[in-house]
């Protein structure tokens, strides 16, 4: 007994570097994604019509997000390793790797809903409903995306700064940006997008524009402090000088970053692609999704900050070359994140029963989205799993094995699924959403698996 617990559960000190660590991450992440939510829901005061336009342009923005948390996290697995070894000339050269591999894909993004944005929105608005409605419902949603492309540039240096500061244990700044960053778009959403204190009603623009110049305050408020502390910062002594990034670093960081950036970009076009399966079951199926998901977003926080922890703590340890002390903190690892998936699940079975009744919308809408959230809460624990195990099998620059249980199994069981089921069945969304839900426990088994062989538990910089 005293064995297995101590083999799945840590001591006192374990639990407090996971939560030194995973704290900050949980604040900032937490205030992103409740400010966020208090910006869905003031949208879904103006209307459903409002509130689907803005849904179905994030979705494109999601995808855009995760490929820049991908690349980052590529360069960062190495960045938390150089940082363990203490080779600070290691920690810029990869700093300098996220930015120039962040502004090419900010690039490629602004140009391609420029190109083809409303033609990529439009296959959100082909279910069943009134056309009328859903032309205008295009309208406005490529009318808020293409201001949004504006805060794009900032997003996208903010993120490669932070993320660094993260992997150095720094992360209350990010978490102050982040804090300052979401206080500015809670405000200017209430001003502009009612029109209060004398402002014009603005509405979708409205919403748009304060997170846009939330963008830029985030991004200030981060460059500042990291500037300002210098020798907090060592990375940060020189970094512009030139934008060169050793060869052989760049080849190892494509190697094992590439296939994380593809993960998270063909995971997010992955959740992306299922939203649309979704919406072929009426634009009334676009709203309840878009209130799932918003809570969902809210809720899931503390196990996905677990997940960053876990990818930083590991890391270390193995930039470090305590490669025992990795593989023993895994199976804890997996539990923590297990028991944090199970409470925070019942919590939000429970809210599901009134949550969506703080939207304007109609009634038919809100008992749909009590039903999915209901659906979403059940698999909440082996949510907290998959995300531990992911983190954990990345943290080794295992990231071909991460893509193909990851972003692999999500189109090769999930999306396959939902395609045929969408095009080739009456299956009411309830039961279909549900049933694409549970086959996550299939790519749950596969990352238990991976983790237990243990051969993720490697160090990348040793032999420099």
């Amino acid at each position: 007994m005293t064995a297995t617990r101590s083999r799945y559960f840590g001591d006192k000190q374990f639990y407090k570097r996971i939560f030194t660590v995973m704290l900050p991450i949980v604040i900032q992440s937490a205030i992103t994604n409740f400010v966020s939510m208090l910006d869905n829901l003031m949208v879904g005061r103006l209307g459903t019509a409002e509130m689907t336009a803005v849904s179905v342009a994030n979705l494109l923005v999601f995808v855009y997000n995760l490929a820049i948390f991908g690349a980052v996290s590529g360069a960062g697995i190495f960045t938390a390793q150089y940082y363990g070894k203490k080779d600070h000339e290691g920690v810029r050269n990869t700093f300098r790797f996220k930015l120039l591999v962040a502004a090419g894909l900010t690039a490629c993004a602004i140009a391609l809903v420029l190109l083809d944005g409303q033609s990529i929105l439009a296959l959100y608005l082909k279910g069943k409903g009134d056309a009328a409605e859903a032309a205008r419902i295009l309208e406005l949603s490529y009318g808020y995306l293409k201001l949004i492309l504006i805060g794009l540039v900032p997003h996208c240096l903010t993120q490669s700064l932070s993320s660094t500061l993260r992997e150095t244990d720094k992360g209350i700044p990010p978490m102050a940006a982040g804090v300052s960053a979401f206080t500015v778009n809670l405000i200017l959403n209430y001003v502009l997008i009612f029109g209060h204190f004398g402002a014009p009603r603005l509405g979708v623009t409205g919403a748009a524009v304060a997170t846009v110049v939330s963008r830029f305050v985030e991004f200030a408020v981060v460059a500042v402090w990291t500037l300002r502390h210098k020798a907090l910062n060592p990375f940060i002594v020189g970094v512009f000088r030139h934008f060169r990034v050793p060869g052989e670093l760049a080849v190892r960081i494509l190697k094992k970053g590439l296939p994380l950036m593809l993960n998270e970009t063909l995971w997010a076009g992955g959740i992306a692609f299922l939203e649309q399966c979704y919406s072929l079951r009426g634009l009334h199926v676009v709203a309840a999704c878009n209130i799932n998901n918003t809570f969902f977003d809210v809720f899931t926080v503390g196990f996905i900050s677990a997940g960053v922890a876990v990818g930083i703590i590991t890391g270390q340890e193995l930039g470090a070359g305590r490669i025992r002390e990795a593989r023993e903190s895994a199976p804890k690892l997996v539990v923590f994140s297990a028991l944090l998936g199970v409470v925070i699940g019942a919590v939000y079975f429970a809210a599901a029963h009134f949550l969506p009744y703080l939207y304007n919308t109609t009634d038919d809408v809100h008992r749909l989205a009590t039903s999915l959230m209901i659906c979403s809460a059940v698999f909440f624990p082996m949510e907290g799993i998959l995300n531990c195990c992911y983190f954990i099998v990345r943290a080794g620059g295992r990231t071909l094995i991460t893509m193909l249980t990851d972003s692999g199994m999500l189109w090769g069981v999930q999306v396959s699924t939902a395609f045929i089921i969408s095009r080739f069945t009456e299956m009411p969304i309830v039961p279909f959403y549900a049933l694409i839900q549970s086959l996550i426990v299939v790519k749950g088994i596969a990352g238990l698996l991976f983790v237990r062989q243990g051969k993720w538990a490697v160090s990348l910089v040793k032999e420099e």
